[in-house]
């Protein structure tokens, strides 16, 4: 198997042999030599309907024609030039109509984005504490890997991040109103803002429970703090725009990557203008960045865009209601603990009775969510191997996949109910 061989390789030049961990899975991942569609084949030659997407950016699929002709496009006339260009002025002008949002600045990944909105955000309020939820993810910088510690202060939750850093983060539950609502009152006039994805995307989906996320836009102005939507994974991907104006609030920072980079490194935070002029050069808050704004992911992200105005966001809903029935005929039939969570173009299994928080989605079974993995890569699905992912559809799936992934995971429970 030449993905064996290649790891091994790959293992004595790269931490684990991947470039991001979540690549990662025993006995070694699968090398992936292209991709068209809804589908990736791997060195091997077997080829794999794809769900992961490459964690999201990939709503049009692989190797996307109007994508691909933008970018072959822009390298002909250039893809580097540490300069502005109209390019950029054209999709900031489409992204500011499309999500409301008055202003805003590039960046090359979310936690670049998230890392400068907290930033930002703590330089106009002039205030240092910050909220997160727990298991929201919002990238690997050191403000926001923090875990829960005593009381609603938080702890490094990786070592080389300093407890200096860690003790301003504090951590509330997703979906739990009393959890905020208590974290404020015990911290009044001293948090800067709150941070969090509208649907949570890093411990598999869970969505917000009926206004919550209206109440975090209210408390957040009753305490003078900002409230920071992390859509990185969202945007784009419940309707064309934000998740935000789905749930009817309109944040002060959005952050946004993923699909709005058409499968290029690309990120932005923005919002109010009062709040985004206090970026360099305009104001005196620092942030750069050499690839910032670079012609070739402007050019995919601008593709991307305009390709999605032609999509009808609706067909998700009816993938949904495909694989919700299968799994629900795998509950009746064999007794199994199972679930799907889902919304937009992002979904997952749980094997548990049902997931509303991040309590329910650490108490599903984590292992035998890896045995269905294994069974679909064998079976020609490529999905990430972790439950505490997040799973995607793209407009170029069709029908019969989405069928035949729900078969083929109501076969894996029919075939390994005395394995639980």
């Amino acid at each position: 198997m030449r993905s064996e061989k290649l790891f091994n390789e790959s293992s004595k030049f790269f931490p684990g042999g991947v470039n991001s961990p979540v690549r990662f899975y025993k006995p070694y991942p699968v090398f992936i030599s292209g991709g068209k569609g809804s589908r990736i084949m791997d060195v091997d030659g077997t080829s794999y309907i794809d769900f992961c997407l490459a964690y999201g950016p990939l709503i049009l699929g692989h190797s996307h024609h109007a994508v691909r002709r933008a970018i072959m496009e822009q390298l002909e006339k250039g893809w580097l030039f540490g300069a502005p260009t109209e390019l950029e002025v054209k999709l900031g002008e489409i992204l500011s109509r499309l999500t409301g949002m008055d202003m805003m600045r590039f960046t090359n990944s979310g936690t670049e984005a998230t890392m400068h909105a907290i930033r930002l955000g703590r330089a106009y309020t002039g205030k240092k504490k910050i909220v997160k939820m727990r298991s929201g993810y919002h990238g690997a910088h050191d403000y926001v890997l923090v875990s829960p510690g005593s009381g609603a202060a938080g702890i490094p939750s990786s070592p080389g991040i300093p407890d200096e850093t860690s003790k301003n983060t504090l951590i509330a539950e997703f979906n739990d109103f009393d959890s905020v609502d208590k974290i404020f009152k015990e911290n009044k006039g001293e948090i800067a803002l709150l941070i969090t994805e509208p649907v949570l995307g890093n411990i598999g989906v869970i969505e917000p429970l009926d206004g919550y996320i209206k109440f975090l836009r209210e408390i957040t102005e009753k305490y003078d703090s900002l409230l920071i939507m992390d859509e990185v994974i969202t945007g784009f991907r419940i309707k064309y725009g934000t998740a935000s104006q789905f749930y009817n609030v309109r944040p002060d920072l959005i952050v946004m990557g993923k699909i709005i980079g058409g499968g290029l490194p690309f990120a932005l935070f923005g919002g109010e203008r009062e709040i985004m002029e206090k970026i360099s050069p305009s104001g005196n808050v620092y942030q750069a960045g050499t690839f910032s704004g670079n012609p070739l992911s402007v050019s995919a992200g601008t593709a991307t865009i305009m390709e999605l105005e032609k999509m009808n966001y609706d067909i998700f809903k009816d993938y949904l209601h495909i694989l919700n029935k299968y799994v629900d005929d795998a509950r009746d039939d064999f007794n199994e603990k199972i679930t799907l969570n889902g919304i937009g173009g992002m979904f997952q299994i749980f094997f548990n009775n049902e997931v509303k928080n991040v309590d329910e989605a650490l108490k599903s079974d984590s292992e035998r969510y890896f045995s269905l993995f294994n069974y679909l890569l064998e079976k020609g699905f490529y999905l990430p191997p972790s439950q505490f992912e997040s799973l995607f559809f793209s407009f170029v799936h069709e029908r019969d996949e989405i069928e035949s992934l729900g078969r083929t995971v109501y076969e894996f429970i029919g075939t390994h109910k005395d394995r639980k």
